[in-house]
């Protein structure tokens, strides 16, 4: 992506720095702006389920110099219990693809990994509000602090300040899969090693895996929920929530939910996806989660994570003084991948998915899906 001749850094906001927004700093700086990211968290956050990169975001992270340094970190499962293959893994579908599954906090690391010195990230902190005109935006942080930036990008997830600022109430854009997960970090009392575990009690389940060399669990929870089950920023809540829901499970379950109240790393969010009929307004404009959801049951969220800010950028790099066009013409090269994608959630939650061949009907969608935009534009 090469910088545009004689022109100004101009400077972009970047909110959120896990997936999407070390990506977007990545390659807005090799496009030739200024990138300062924002993370409401004190730090970068630990934990996260084994999530996937596939098609066309390989070649992302290709670009960005991180391909192999991904696939040494990639996870080595060979099946789970009742249901046992050595052709795919639950999480993270065939085995003999150049697929990749990793951690997310390891893909986060090395995402922050290719950042420069001068690019600035700012943690413990977040937006508050935004004022634009016609030069640019003053962005009012939650410290109390004022700063200008000439664009701002909302790669906080699916429950994106950034959207809610500028778009409006997040319930117009959310589209609820009336499920709910939770996942966090366990010791691995049960001593399994390179296998996932699955245990099920009618619409509740857990799911169990190693990590770390087998050294540490990640667990994953699993349980019908609306909109109004999440109990958003409230942790105790949240977790006596799971508690409650988990119960009735069995197994290892209640040793596992006593490792969950000291987790450092627990995480629950609602199942769902975001459909917006336009991503950007003004000078702001979303990506990853914020923009485009497609819900963890198409296991494509990471990577529309990291092809919609290579994407975002390469137009900012191809009109950097004319950001309105440069966002119209990132949706229109990325709806149709989006659409693709998110339509895998039909098949995956389909009464067939867990009947003879409906998991190949998935893993084909999959295929297509995956690959389906061009990431080089003439």
């Amino acid at each position: 992506m090469a910088v545009p001749p004689s022109r100004d850094r101009q400077s972009v906001l970047i909110s959120g720095a896990s997936i999407a927004g070390p990506t977007a700093a990545y390659w807005l700086r090799k496009a030739g702006f200024h990138p300062v990211l924002v993370e409401r968290a004190p730090a970068p956050r630990p934990g996260g389920q084994a999530i996937d990169v596939r098609g066309v975001a390989l070649d992302v992270l290709a670009r960005m110099g991180l391909l192999e340094a991904a696939q040494a970190r990639r996870t080595r499962f060979t099946g789970k219990e009742l249901w046992r293959t050595e052709s795919q893994s639950l999480t993270g579908g065939r085995l003999d693809s150049d697929d990749i599954e990793l951690l997310r906090d390891d893909l986060s690391e090395l995402l922050r990994g290719t950042l420069t010195a001068d690019t600035e990230t700012i943690y413990g902190d977040g937006i508050a509000g935004m004022d634009e005109d016609n030069d640019g935006l003053t962005v009012r942080f939650e410290s109390g602090a004022r700063r200008r930036f000439d664009l701002v990008i909302g790669a906080d997830g699916i429950g994106s300040k950034v959207r809610a600022l500028v778009f409006g109430e997040d319930r117009q854009f959310l589209h609820s899969l009336n499920f709910a997960l939770a996942i966090y970090s366990a010791p691995n009392h049960i001593g399994i090693e390179d296998w996932q575990i699955s245990c099920r009690e009618g619409p509740e389940n857990c799911l169990v895996y190693p990590v770390r060399g087998n050294r540490e669990l990640r667990v994953a929870f699993g349980f019908p929920a609306g909109l109004d089950d999440e109990h958003r920023f409230d942790i105790d809540a949240q977790k006596a929530l799971v508690a409650s829901k988990a119960r009735s499970l069995g197994w290892e379950v209640p040793r596992l939910l006593e490792a969950m109240s000291s987790a450092p790393d627990f995480y629950l969010g609602l199942a769902a996806q975001v459909k917006m009929p336009s991503w950007s307004k003004g000078r702001v404009a979303l990506v990853g989660d914020a923009a485009y959801c497609p819900s963890p049951f198409t296991g494509q969220g990471t990577s529309l994570a990291l092809v919609g800010p290579y994407v975002l950028a390469q137009e900012l790099a191809r009109s950097p003084f004319d950001h309105a066009e440069a966002f119209r013409r990132y949706e229109a090269r990325m709806r149709p991948f989006v659409d693709k994608n998110q339509a895998i959630v039909v098949l995956s939650q389909d009464k067939s998915f867990t009947e003879e061949g409906g998991q190949e009907r998935v893993l084909a969608a999959l295929e297509d899906a995956k690959n389906a935009i061009e990431l080089d534009v003439s």
